[in-house]
């Protein structure tokens, strides 16, 4: 049952955003006077078709895209029968090149459109959660590597930013604080207040970094959750729930000095005392070569709850959406770079199936979904010939040189990117399988 909700929600999310996003391409070629042939969500086979005007309208049987078919327009269809003919005026390629980049950024514009408008309803309609300063206070930071570079300490507790109280740990890390020149820290380390100053290049040096954790982390209690089927902490006997209170005998109480401790024994095996309801029981955990066993970690801290109105949800929002794209370009360079692997890095429709889960959860399915909007035009967005962006790069340059690439070379930069696309999709869905299975 949970496989067949997970399906289900990946189909109708992905539906519902590959059929806005040709819609904009579609709206926008019909107010241009461009003919649209065909508009579909999914790939054939068809399912179901009608025809209304000039366009056929279908839903295919592959429901991992879909498409617009434009009149004199070289697309994935590679259908070019047409245009060794001069262009009628309803054809894409008779267009103006503003009306052409119009048309292909239409998808584009209507996915972020929709990103947008789903995280500003779920700001208001159902707030929002974070990490109040009460939790530094209490338990003190974790700091990372580079957190260590500027000063900071695991167990300092940072009582002000810039000699200003803050009420939220978010508000440590804001570009508001490391925009600033001669940002500093207060924090208390040994009954001590100390300054810690914030390098006026470090905005740089962590933008250079690009961490996909701050560069510190309250220090937090955690229990079980979730545990990856066949994983080494399933085979050790840990459960959903249980709360891991030592390790080699050694009393551990914070998620992040847990995972240092497993980061420091990889390969190797470990005794864990485990509190399961009443009891205690002590269980031994072979760790990966990674520093890791296999579970996910619910934190046990009390988080604060913030309501917007609907003029508070909407700057809330649109801000939310945007750090999606602002999080795939810093992966993207992450990749690039060779600092991450793609194959852990990428997820294919498996993958995405099993962000949404087995329950269907309303905010949930939302949240994916707007997430997924905001990476779709990201995506689309690429320079990659077959993609929106492929064709936009195109498109700028006959608008700067005034001089149009020829209908050859489309046709061939549009072959390379489906090939392209292709691969990279095998690429993701061989991924998915590799990981499940192995």
């Amino acid at each position: 049952m949970e496989t067949i909700i997970m399906i289900a929600q990946l189909l109708l999310g992905l539906s519902i955003l590959v059929g806005l996003h040709e819609a904009g391409h579609m709206l926008a070629a019909k107010a241009f006077g461009m003919r649209v042939e065909q508009y579909s969500i999914g790939f054939p086979p068809k399912i179901f078709k009608f025809k209304y005007g000039e366009t056929e309208y279908s839903l295919g049987a592959i429901p991992l895209g879909g498409f617009v078919k434009i009149t004199g327009m070289i697309d994935e269809s590679l259908d070019t029968k047409s245009l060794s003919q001069e262009p009628e005026p309803y054809e894409f390629r008779a267009k103006p090149a503003w009306q052409r980049l119009i048309v292909m950024m239409g998808g584009i514009i209507v996915n972020v459109i929709t990103g947008i408008i789903i995280f500003i309803f779920l700001q208001y309609g159902y707030g929002e959660n974070y990490i109040p300063k009460d939790i530094v206070m209490e338990n003190g930071i974790y700091a990372y590597d580079l957190g260590k570079e500027i000063g900071l300490q695991t167990g300092d507790k940072i009582i002000a930013v810039n000699g200003r109280d803050y009420e939220r740990v978010g508000d440590l890390t804001s570009t508001d604080v490391l925009l600033t020149s001669n940002s500093y820290y207060t924090v208390l380390r040994d009954g001590k207040e100390i300054k810690v100053p914030i390098p006026n290049d470090f905005i740089e040096r962590y933008s250079e970094n690009n961490k996909s954790v701050d560069f510190f982390d309250p220090l937090y209690e955690f229990k079980i959750d979730n545990v990856a089927p066949q994983s080494n902490a399933d085979m050790a006997g840990l459960q959903k729930g249980d709360k891991i209170i030592a390790v080699d005998g050694k009393p551990v109480k914070f998620f992040q000095l847990f995972s240092e401790y497993l980061e420091s024994n990889k390969n190797k095996e470990i005794n864990l005392t485990v509190r399961r309801l009443e009891e205690t029981k002590q269980l031994t955990a072979q760790v990966t070569e990674k520093g890791t066993l296999g579970f996910y970690a619910e934190p046990e801290m009390e988080l604060a709850h913030q309501d917007f109105t609907f003029a508070e949800a909407i700057p809330s929002g649109t801000a939310k959406a945007f750090d999606v794209v602002w999080v795939n370009i810093k992966a993207f360079g992450k990749i690039f770079r060779g600092e991450v692997s793609a194959s852990e890095s990428l997820s294919g429709p498996i993958g995405i199936a099993q962000i949404f889960g087995g329950q269907w959860i309303w905010q949930k399915f939302w949240t994916i979904t707007g997430l997924l909007s905001m990476v779709l035009a990201f995506m689309n967005f690429l320079p990659i010939p077959a993609l929106d962006g492929g064709h936009v790069v195109f498109i700028t340059y006959e608008m700067i040189s005034g001089r149009k690439p020829s209908d050859k070379f489309l046709e061939n930069a549009q072959k390379v990117g489906m090939v392209l696309l292709l691969g990279i999709m095998g690429f993701a869905i061989f991924n998915d399988i590799w990981k499940a299975i192995f």
